[in-house]
C-alpha cells in the first residue's frame, strides 16, 4: 500500500513539473503561437547572418556591437509611440502592419547581401527596421494574451510562448550558421522574408481585438496618451524593479555580439559554431520551459526573478571562464538560458496581472523596450569592453556586474523581493 501511494505521489510530482498545455485549447492562442513559431525561426536565422555579415565587412567587434546602437532608437520610438496605438486600435490589425514592416526589413537585408560589398549604413538600416517592427509586433502579442487566454492561464500561456520563442532561438540560429556557411547570406535573409507569409496568414485568421467605445473615449490622446504608461509606473516600485532587473541582466550579461569573434579566436571554428552558441542559450531555456509546470505554484514571484537572474549571471561568468572547451561553454550558456526563461515567465506574469487592460499596450511596449533594448545595449557594452580589453574580459566582467546588479536591486527595492501573487494590484 505504501509503495502504491509513493508511486502515485511520484507520478503526480512529474505531472506537476510538466508543461501546462491548457492554453492550446484556445483557437486564437494556437494561431498566435504557431505563427510566432514560424516567423521567429526566420528572424533568428537572419540575426546570425546579420552579426556574421557585419563582422565580415569590418573585422571589428566594435562594429558588431554598434548593431545594437543602430537598433536602440527605433526600439525606443516603437515601444513608446506604438503603445497608445496598440491600446486604441484593433490589435489584430496592428500586428498585421508590424509583420509587414518586418518583411520590408528582411527585404532590405536581402538587398544588402545581394550587393556583395554593401555600404555598412545599408546593413544598419535593415537592422534598425527589423528592431522597430519587431518591437511593435512583440508588444502587441503580449498585450493580446490576457484577453486570449484569461489571467488564470496566463503563466501557462507565458511558459508556452517561451517554449515557442526558445525553440526558434535553437532552430533559427543553428540553421542560420549552416545556411550562411553553405549557401550564403542572401539565402538566410530570403528564408526570413518567406516566413512572414505564414505569420501574416495566421494573424489574418485571428478574431479582432478592438477596444470598447468606453476605453477609447476615456483614453488620453497625443503625448498624454504616450506618457500614460510611464505615469502608471509612478509609485509602483515592484513594476519598476521588474523592468530594471531585466535591464541589468541583458545590458551586462548578454555577450551575443562577441559570438562571431569568439567562434574564430577562442574556439577556432566558423559560422556553424556562431549559430550553435546562439542556440545553446535557447536549449537551456526550452528545457527550463518544458519543466515549468511548477511556476504556477510559486507565490514569492519577485524573489524567484532575482534568484533566476543571479543564476543567469553566474552562467555567463562560467561561459567566459572555460577557455576553448566548447562543451563546457555550451553547457554554461544552457544553464544561463534555463534561468532566463524562469525569470521571463515570472516577470511577464507580474507585469500583466498588475496592469489594467486599457494600459496593457503601453506597458507591454515598455516591457518590450526593456526586453529588446537591453540586449542591444548589451551588444554595445560587450563590443566596447572587448575592444578596450578582450572578448573574455568583456564576457566575465559582464556576468559579474549582472550578479552585483541583482544584489543592489534587492537591497534598493525590498518590496520586489517580498512580492507575492496575492499582492497583484489589477
Amino acid at each position: 500500500m505504501t509503495g502504491t501511494t509513493g508511486d502515485h505521489g511520484r507520478r503526480r510530482g512529474v505531472r506537476g513539473l510538466a508543461l501546462d498545455l491548457r492554453p492550446l485549447r484556445t483557437r486564437d492562442f494556437r494561431l498566435l503561437w504557431g505563427g510566432e513559431l514560424v516567423s521567429e525561426t526566420g528572424s533568428n536565422l537572419a540575426l546570425v547572418a546579420l552579426y556574421i555579415q557585419v563582422f565580415r565587412l569590418t573585422d571589428s567587434t566594435l562594429a558588431v556591437g554598434l548593431i545594437g546602437l543602430a537598433q536602440i532608437v527605433p526600439i525606443v520610438l516603437a515601444a513608446v509611440l506604438g503603445g497608445p496605438i496598440v491600446d486604441r486600435r484593433d490589435r489584430r490589425r496592428v500586428l498585421l502592419v508590424a509583420h509587414a514592416g518586418e518583411a520590408v526589413a528582411a527585404a532590405v537585408l536581402l538587398l544588402s547581401a545581394r550587393l556583395g560589398d554593401p555600404p555598412l549604413a545599408l546593413v544598419y538600416l535593415g537592422a534598425a527596421l527589423v528592431a522597430g517592427s519587431a518591437t511593435v509586433a512583440q508588444s502587441t502579442r503580449t498585450a493580446m494574451m490576457p484577453r486570449v487566454v484569461g489571467e488564470a492561464e496566463l503563466p501557462a500561456a507565458t511558459a508556452l510562448n517561451q517554449v515557442a520563442w526558445n525553440t526558434c532561438l535553437i532552430v533559427g540560429p543553428a540553421l542560420g550558421g549552416i545556411v550562411v556557411a553553405r549557401l550564403g547570406l542572401a539565402w538566410a535573409y530570403g528564408i526570413d522574408l518567406a516566413t512572414f507569409a505564414a505569420a501574416l496568414g495566421t494573424v489574418w485568421l485571428l478574431r479582432p481585438q478592438t477596444p470598447t467605445p468606453a476605453e477609447v473615449r476615456d483614453e488620453p490622446e497625443g503625448w498624454r496618451g504616450v506618457m500614460a504608461g510611464f505615469r502608471f509606473l509612478r509609485g509602483r516600485p515592484v513594476l519598476q524593479a521588474n523592468f530594471a532587473v531585466d535591464v541589468v541582466a541583458m545590458t551586462f550579461g548578454m555577450p551575443r555580439a562577441l559570438f562571431p569573434v569568439l567562434a574564430v579566436t577562442q574556439f577556432g571554428a566558423g559560422p556553424e559554431l556562431v549559430g550553435i552558441l546562439f542556440s545553446a542559450v535557447a536549449v537551456g531555456a526550452i528545457l527550463g520551459a518544458l519543466t515549468s509546470g511548477w511556476v504556477g505554484r510559486v507565490r514569492r514571484q519577485g524573489r524567484a526573478v532575482l534568484v533566476a537572474v543571479a543564476v543567469w549571471g553566474a552562467g555567463i561568468v562560467a561561459f567566459g571562464a572555460v577557455g576553448d572547451r566548447v562543451a563546457l561553454a555550451l553547457g554554461a550558456l544552457a544553464v544561463a538560458g534555463a534561468a532566463d526563461v524562469v525569470s521571463a515567465v515570472f516577470r511577464n506574469t507580474i507585469l500583466q496581472v498588475n496592469t489594467p487592460d486599457e494600459l496593457r499596450g503601453r506597458l507591454s511596449g515598455i516591457h518590450i523596450l526593456v526586453v529588446t533594448g537591453g540586449p542591444r545595449l548589451g551588444d554595445v557594452e560587450a563590443g566596447v569592453v572587448a575592444a578596450l580589453a578582450s572578448p573574455t574580459v568583456s564576457v566575465v566582467s559582464g556576468g559579474l556586474l549582472c550578479i552585483a546588479g541583482v544584489g543592489a536591486l534587492a537591497l534598493a527595492v525590498p518590496s520586489f523581493a517580498r512580492y507575492r501573487v496575492e499582492d497583484a494590484q489589477s
